[in-house]
């Protein structure tokens, strides 16, 4: 657990589009939320947003965002499972509705990011949070500015990796090249998660588990494809790598 004064951060990432972070980093969320913790997501930039209208509560009351706001989907559902009081404003701060990468999208828009936003208010996030989750847009080099990517985010705060790879044919090689990249990066790796994302079947998805504990040292937790009649199953999975991943921080601080 975090002593007092201390925030726990972590970068949630992904092999590839598609993976199921934001579905790991919210069952993350929500049992951290189940121990007590105050859980603040980050999600810096989302692309793909809708267009639509956004009600939320400042101070107590009721706002209310024109029809023309940017809805950052992923970024409200993270809100949610955390439950954190903290402003969408402020866990999504840039939002495109183009579905690229976030320096693609920033460019076409003309709204280009600034990574010292993105610090401030991840700092204003950690000042009130024990625990501070960040997702990425895609892998971990998918480039937020010309010169500036998520490995780079990572390292300007100090955040420990959790990898989240899609079973499917091609995550080997995925998962490989993203902990080549990471620690090429100097990152710390908090663990891997192989995450069911579709009822499929098959060679790969009945070998990638057993492989991958073969061919990489970093802690392997499975997430299997969970109906809608499993929920239950998988918040006892989610409780279980919460716990694991405190006990990981803990060593490491």
């Amino acid at each position: 657990m975090p002593r007092r004064g201390q925030t726990i951060r972590l970068l949630i990432t992904g092999t590839d589009t598609g993976v199921g972070k934001t579905f790991v980093a919210c069952g993350i969320a929500a049992a951290l939320r189940r121990r007590g913790l105050r859980v603040a997501p980050f999600k810096p930039v989302e692309t793909g947003c809708e267009i639509g209208r956004e009600i939320g509560r400042e101070l107590g009351r009721e706002s209310e965002a024109g029809a023309n706001t940017l809805l950052p989907a992923d970024a409200r559902l993270l809100q949610e499972a955390s439950g954190t009081e903290s402003p969408l404003e402020t866990i999504c701060p840039y939002r495109f509705r183009a579905p690229v990468a976030p320096w693609v999208a920033a460019e076409r828009e003309g709204n280009p990011i600034d990574p010292q936003r993105l610090e401030g208010c991840y700092r204003e996030l950690a000042a009130s949070h024990d625990i501070v989750l960040v997702e990425t847009a895609g892998g971990i080099r998918v480039p937020i500015t010309a010169d500036f990517d998520y490995a780079d985010l990572a390292r300007m705060l100090d955040l420990p990796v959790l990898v989240v790879a899609g079973s499917k044919l091609g995550v080997i090689n995925h998962t490989l090249l993203t902990l080549a990249s990471l620690e090429s990066a100097g990152l710390a790796v908090a663990g891997c998660v192989l995450n069911h994302c579709r009822p499929e079947k098959g060679p790969a998805i009945e070998t990638n588990e057993k492989t991958l504990r073969r061919l990489i040292q970093t802690p392997l937790d499975v997430i299997p494809y969970l109906t809608v009649s499993q929920q239950s199953l998988g918040c006892d999975m989610f409780d279980e790598l919460a716990a694991k991943l405190l006990e990981r921080a803990s060593v490491s601080s």
